[in-house]
């Protein structure tokens, strides 16, 4: 897990909140100060819920959970969907599809389409179609892999969200919270922390600030997959070991 450094959290600008005026008092506990009208939030208290935030997420990916990391606002989409892209994990970076946590069934219903669409290319069937039915067949292919391709691998609802900017997310948020899936965020001062299980308080509109909170916690998602790989090479062993055994065992049972 990379450590949570104060000072760069500082040259990455993860300190900036939103103007004064536009704050939410439920962030209180996480403002440092005022600066020419905008609030500067406290970078220890990040960085230890940074440190908090990583531990839990580093447990989820290692128990085999998918963590879906959502964020469809322009300065984060390429980041969110390179770091979630690098460890694996189902991301959405274009519109929120409604409906895709609480009626997650309609969702795989339409990613299964996508790869019936792959199969029909794949098998020649495809080619049977007239030229004007291949054109709509690419189209909605197109538009499935935009929405939805990066959850295609995603069988079963995720074992959390994390999400950029919960007021932008707030659909997510609510769709999360009525499925009692643990919502990991990053929260800027004029949002309300309260609806999020784990907080960490940062400055969610500069790209610089978003690439380093998701390069640490990402790295800890690494991590925790990593453990869950070496802890599945240790019982392989082991499981044919006993198999083994179980074998020798009756064969000497036949003998007899």
């Amino acid at each position: 897990m990379e450590k949570v450094e104060v000072k760069d959290l500082l040259e990455a600008g993860v300190h900036f909140g939103h103007l004064t005026r536009k704050w939410d008092p439920n962030m209180a506990p996480y403002i440092y100060m005022e600066r020419n009208g905008i609030h500067i939030i406290n970078l220890y208290k990040t960085a230890a819920k940074i440190k908090e935030t990583s531990e839990a997420l580093h447990k989820i990916a290692a128990s085999g959970k998918k963590i879906l990391f959502v964020a469809t606002k322009k300065q984060a989409k390429d980041i969110v969907a390179e770091k979630a892209g690098a460890v694996n994990m189902p991301y959405i970076t274009e519109r929120w599809p409604g409906g895709m946590l609480t009626n997650f069934i309609t969702i795989r219903k339409a990613v299964k389409k996508m790869a019936s669409i792959d199969r029909m290319k794949k098998d020649g069937t495809f080619n049977t179609l007239s030229k004007k039915e291949r054109l709509q067949v690419d189209r909605l292919r197109a538009k499935l892999e935009k929405n939805l391709g990066s959850i295609a691998d995603m069988t079963r609802l995720p074992g959390a969200l994390f999400v950029v900017d919960i007021k932008r997310e707030h659909i997510a948020i609510k769709e999360a919270q009525k499925l009692n899936i643990p919502i990991f965020a990053m929260v800027d001062t004029n949002s309300d922390p309260r609806q999020v299980d784990y907080v960490i308080p940062s400055n969610d509109d500069a790209s610089k600030s978003i690439d380093k909170v998701l390069s640490l916690v990402t790295s800890a998602v690494a991590d925790g997959l990593a453990e869950r790989k070496s802890d599945k090479a240790e019982k392989e062993p082991k499981a044919e070991k006993k198999v083994a055994a179980k074998k020798k065992v009756v064969a000497t049972e036949e003998e007899e």
